[in-house]
């Protein structure tokens, strides 16, 4: 993995002032960014979460998804505990990226599930790579997380890369009459918890 540190920067938001830092993946030209706050890097469990990129979700508020709740959710929890980490990973459309993501949207429109839509497309149902998070954490000095997620990929994936997980903090937002659907799909097919 070639993932660099780059910068750091105050970024203040409407749930607190966090530092945002800046990485380079050489391997992918993709850009990511961890924001903190607070002392991460005591050798205490630091809650986290690892959020891929959803421009429709995070940016859109659509709610075919729940991944714009989930990321509002978790920098608040973060803000008002006072210390965490939200890592946000360049992934878009579980690794399909977004031009693809709106294709499988338009095979989903047509009654495909979103693991069908991808499949379809000739991809697999999820091509998000998780060993970038673990440089990120290691450039942090975390070791310890309690990871906000319904995803037991990422749980194995930071586990794999000697990130120990003392809790998952299960996040439960944003569903809605348009995403149930999508939902019961993630646990059907890809085994989230819910």
């Amino acid at each position: 993995m070639a993932l660099k540190f780059v910068e750091s920067a105050k970024l203040p938001t409407k749930w607190a002032e966090f530092v945002i830092y800046g990485f380079e993946d050489d391997q992918t030209g993709k850009d990511h960014v961890a924001l903190v706050l607070g002392d991460v890097a005591d050798g205490e469990p630091v809650d986290m979460r690892m959020h891929s990129e959803c421009l429709t979700g995070d940016a859109m508020f659509s709610q075919r998804c729940d991944c714009g709740p989930q990321l509002e959710a978790a920098l608040k929890h973060i803000a008002e505990i006072g210390r965490g980490v939200l890592l946000y990973l360049r992934q878009e459309g579980r690794g399909i990226g977004l031009i693809n993501k709106i294709k499988a949207y338009h095979l989903q429109d047509k009654g495909a599930d979103t693991v069908e839509a991808n499949e379809q497309l000739g991809f697999d149902a999820d091509l998000r790579e998780y060993d970038i998070a673990h440089d990120m954490l290691k450039h942090l000095n975390i070791a310890k997380i309690r990871i906000m997620t319904n995803n037991p990929r990422k749980i194995k994936a930071l586990e794999d890369h000697g990130i120990e997980i003392v809790e998952r903090i299960p996040s439960k937002h944003g569903e809605n009459p348009h995403n149930c659907y999508y939902l019961s799909t993630k646990a059907g097919k890809l085994g989230h918890l819910f």
